[in-house]
Formats: C-alpha cells, sequence, structure tokens
C-alpha cells in the first residue's frame, strides 16, 4: 500500500482569506465545521482560483431559491482543505432578471453535472460551460425549473415524445457502436450505456443517466423533520445509515445538539456494519464477473452474515429506520453487542480464508490488474472520491479528515494506491474491510451504558448547516436551510456516485468490450443516488 503526497500544500481558511485579495461581504462560522464567506458573483473565478491555488479541493456546488425571501437565488460552492476541519461555503447572489452565474467547469471537470443540475432545476445559466447540454432533466422535458419555488411538486406535466439520443459521429470505418439500456437485464435500475468500439477494444463511451428521477431535494420541502429522515435513507438503499447520518447530523448542527457518546459509538457501528456488507458483496461481485463464481457465493454467504447482525442490532438486515436526530431509535441489550462481536470474530476468520482463495488464483490476478484503469490525474481532476479516488492515488476520507459519529476516538488507517485499476479497486476494499473489523471492536470495547438519544428542541428556523458523512462508495453531503413549523426550506443532497460515473467513461477506454462488467462493478456506482 503506498500513501502518496498531496499535489499542493493545502492552507487553512483563515490563512488564505488574508492573502487572497478578495472582498468579501460576510465572513461567519456558523458552527465548529462551517464557514460562509459572502463574495460579488464577479469575484467567484478569482475567489474559487484562489481557493484551488492554496490546495483546496471544489467538493460540490448547488442553489437555492431565496425570492420569496428577497433575496433571489443563492449560489454555494463548497470547498474542503486538508489543513482545516472546517468546510468553506463561497455565498454568491443572483439576481431574479440576470440568472446565470460563471461556469468554472473547464478548469474544474468535477462540477461538470453540478452546474449543469443547477441549470435543469432552477434556471440559472452557467456561463461559458464547455458542454451546457441538460444532464437532470433529459432533452425532450419541457422548460421547466422544478426546485424553483413557484413550481408546485404536485405539477403534473402534459405528454411529450421519448427522448432521440444524439450519439457522438462514427470515426471511420470499422468503428461500430454498441447501445447498453436504458433498461437492464435484472433489476437494477436504468442507465443507458452507448459504447464506440473498433473490434473490441473500446474507443470512447457516452452515458445517461437520471432515468428515474424522484424528486427527492423537493419532497424534503413538503416533509416535517422527523419524516424526512426516511426519505433521506431512501435516497440510496444500501447507503441508508450514511444518508441518514449525514441527513441526521445536519439537523443537529442546525438545532445545537449534542448527541450522547454512546448514540455516537451505536452510529459508527452501524456505519461500518454498512461498509462491511456492502464491501464483501462487491468483493464477492468482482471475481464473480473473471469466472470465479465460488469465491463469489463465498462472499454472498459472508454477506448474509453481516446483514443477520444488522437484523439482531436494529431491525433491519438494511439497517433502515435506525438514526434519528439526537442520536437513534432504540438502545441496545447487552447480549445483543455480545453477539455482535462473536459473529464479527467468525466472520474476520472466514474473510480470511476467502481472501486467501482469491488470492491464490493467478487466473483472477491476470483479469483484475491493470484493467480499467483510472490514472490518478484524472481521478483528481475528476473529483473522484471514496474507494475509487484511494484506488487511484486520492489520500481522502472524511472520517479521518473531518472526524464525526465517535471517529475521533478510534485508530484505523486509510488505504490508498496509485495503480486505478480493478485490482487496487478490490484491493481498497479489502483492506477496508479489515479497518472496520478493528474499528468496530475498539467501538465495542468502550461502549459504556448510557443514554442513546438527546432530546430534540424544535428545529429553529432560517438555520443552515451541512452534514457529510463518508459512505462506503465515498463522501455524502446533505446541506440544508431550516424553514418554519420544523419544516426545510432546501435540502441539498450529493451522493458520491454522482462524482464518479465520469470516471468509468475514462476507466473503460482502450479496454475491451468483455471486461467492461468487472470495470463497471469494481465502481459500482448507485442509479438511485445519483437520479435523486
Amino acid at each position: 500500500m503506498t500513501q502518496p503526497s498531496v499535489p499542493i500544500p493545502a492552507r487553512n481558511f483563515d490563512e488564505i482569506r488574508a492573502s487572497c485579495g478578495i472582498v468579501f461581504t460576510d465572513w461567519s462560522e456558523a458552527n465548529d465545521a462551517e464557514i460562509y464567506a459572502g463574495i460579488d458573483i464577479s469575484d467567484l473565478r478569482p475567489m474559487v482560483a484562489r481557493l484551488v491555488e492554496n490546495g483546496c479541493r471544489l467538493a460540490s456546488v448547488f442553489a437555492e431559491d431565496r425570492t420569496t425571501a428577497g433575496s433571489g437565488f443563492l449560489l454555494y460552492h463548497v470547498f474542503e482543505s486538508l489543513n482545516d476541519r472546517r468546510y468553506l461555503l463561497v455565498r454568491t447572489s443572483i439576481p431574479v432578471d440576470t440568472p446565470a452565474f460563471p461556469s468554472v467547469a473547464a478548469e474544474i471537470p468535477a462540477v461538470n453535472w453540478q452546474e449543469r443540475e443547477i441549470h435543469d432545476w432552477f434556471g440559472l445559466v452557467a456561463e461559458g460551460h464547455p458542454n451546457p447540454r441538460r444532464v437532470a432533466l433529459h432533452d425532450n422535458w419541457p422548460e421547466i425549473h422544478p426546485l424553483r419555488k413557484d413550481f408546485p411538486i404536485d405539477t403534473v406535466l402534459p405528454p411529450f415524445e421519448g427522448e432521440q439520443h444524439l450519439y457522438r459521429p462514427t470515426l471511420g470505418e470499422g468503428v461500430f457502436q454498441i447501445p447498453v439500456g436504458p433498461v437492464h437485464a435484472g433489476i437494477i435500475e436504468p442507465g443507458h450505456f452507448n459504447f464506440a468500439v473498433a473490434g473490441e477494444p473500446i474507443l470512447y463511451l457516452q452515458l445517461r443517466m437520471f432515468y428515474t428521477h424522484k424528486g427527492t431535494e423537493k419532497q424534503f420541502e413538503q416533509l416535517p423533520v422527523n419524516r424526512a429522515v426516511y426519505l433521506a435513507e431512501s435516497i440510496s438503499g444500501d447507503s441508508s445509515v450514511s444518508h441518514g447520518t449525514a441527513f441526521c447530523q445536519a439537523i443537529e448542527r442546525a438545532s445545537g445538539i449534542e448527541i450522547p457518546a454512546r448514540a455516537k459509538r451505536m452510529r459508527t457501528i452501524l456505519l461500518e456494519l454498512e461498509r462491511l456488507y456492502n464491501h464483501v458483496g462487491d468483493i464477492g461481485a468482482i471475481a464473480n464477473d473473471v469466472g470465479f463464481a465460488v469465491a463469489n457465493y463465498h462472499a454472498s454467504r459472508l454477506r448474509e452474515f453481516i446483514l443477520a447482525v444488522n437484523e439482531e442490532l436494529s431491525g433491519s438486515r438494511l439497517l433502515r429506520g435506525v438514526v434519528c436526530p439526537g442520536g437513534l431509535r432504540h438502545d441496545w441489550e447487552q447480549q445483543q453487542t455480545d453477539h455482535c462481536g462473536a459473529a464479527l470474530n467468525r466472520f474476520e476468520l472466514e474473510f480470511a480464508e476467502l481472501m486467501r482463495m482469491i488470492d491464490a488464483s493467478d487466473s483472477t490476478r491476470d483479469r483484475l490488474e491493470r484493467t480499467g484503469i483510472l490514472h490518478p490525474d484524472k481521478a483528481r481532476d475528476l473529483g473522484i472520491v471514496g474507494v475509487a479516488g484511494r484506488a487511484s492515488g486520492v489520500d481522502r476520507d472524511l472520517r479521518r479528515d473531518h472526524p464525526y459519529a465517535a471517529y475521533d476516538e478510534v485508530s484505523f488507517q486509510v488505504p490508498v494506491y496509485l495503480e486505478g485499476d480493478v485490482l487496487r479497486r478490490m484491493r481498497v476494499r479489502v483492506d477496508e474491510v479489515w479497518q472496520s473489523l478493528g474499528i468496530i471492536e475498539q467501538i465495542l470495547a468502550t461502549l459504556a451504558p448510557g443514554s442513546h438519544r438527546a432530546a430534540v428542541p424544535p428545529l429553529p428556523p432560517n438555520c443552515v448547516a451541512l452534514g457529510t458523512v463518508e459512505g462506503w462508495r465515498g463522501e455524502i453531503m446533505h446541506w440544508i436551510r431550516t424553514g418554519s413549523q420544523g419544516r426545510l426550506e432546501r435540502c441539498k443532497i450529493k451522493d458520491p456516485s454522482l462524482n464518479n460515473w465520469p470516471a468509468l467513461v475514462e476507466a473503460v477506454e482502450g479496454n475491451i468490450v468483455p471486461d467492461f462488467p468487472v470495470i463497471n462493478k469494481s465502481f459500482n456506482l448507485s442509479y438511485s443516488g445519483t437520479d435523486r
């Protein structure tokens, strides 16, 4: 395992503020995790450039409609620095009569889809965007902007014809296009892949998501907070605890709630169990896609083993309905935690046997090594997060860099590789399984009796807060603005898959068509989390 250095030394935000030469309309710390900095829109591109020059990462871009409050539209650029545990949210105002903002996607490809989403949802034009086509709303949709406050959620759209896919022209004689989807075999959600091939080698891949958009961010505006938690859990079904925790942390910060120590530790266990069952399932699926079915059978059995532990602790195999603002809905009895520890000891022994089986297979390594390479420079440019990022040299993990729950109480390592191929994406998962087992063991040893839930006061109006979690796929963000009567004015969701789908396009280029399934599985991105 290699530990690459950060290409640009990161500085903290106070140092950058003092030297950047930008005039701020305001600079305030909403809490110990967020700084809000207001600037004029003419200073946006220079401010982004200064932050990037100082080693900061642009983690998210989003907007909100504040026209009913007399503020027009607000645009937020969320920055992270490895030398600062706070996030910096750079805020600019966009007048209603000039609904446009300067794009930074040409310099920072990581926000390509995010800027285009802002246009689709709010009608704000990203001026200078290199590819201003719709992304979240398909081209055949009427001209609507669903996240504007004057767009009712119960709007019924008129009938319209199906979309005509526009593919790149063929590259010459002998080049063929292979369309796959949007409807796939099995039960996965829809996504359209179009390959251009010369024989078996893939020349390029075009992909299209957002076939089953659920309007989740709009739905948050209709729900009281206690019900909104269930909506957060449904964003991506295999990340229910991660999304639920990110949402609850945003609510807790907005309300000034400090959750009990026991609740923090219990959340940490649940988050790591979610990582375990997904990682071991993916390890088996990667083996299966190169013909090693026996390894997949064993991995499936181990995944089922963790799902049974989940059910024992929470009543839900996928850990639904567990977290809530203030902590957890139910406490655990001592026999439940004892059973969890004993079960994970047995899992550890059998997982070691599974990995001995996979590592002993030369044919498996031959199929995985140097397949689907995502080079570190591409990963950084595209803002790739999570497993895929760490396999390509991106040394970031919110559990370590922005600790939450009880992660500041435990010792663990973040596995990072430079090769960026399928083998290393699997190795990151393997290493993280071992680290997760160690984290849970440490937490169980310190899980003292106490309260599992803090009292939740009424949600104060007009507060903003950010909740972040390192889900098993990568970085999850929930940003909220509170409204009146315990409801939300805005909830912005960013699932790691929104960042990582473009990486698949880069990783498959030059590989052969039969390797696409295992490359795709090594990323294992969420259609639901992207579509939201």
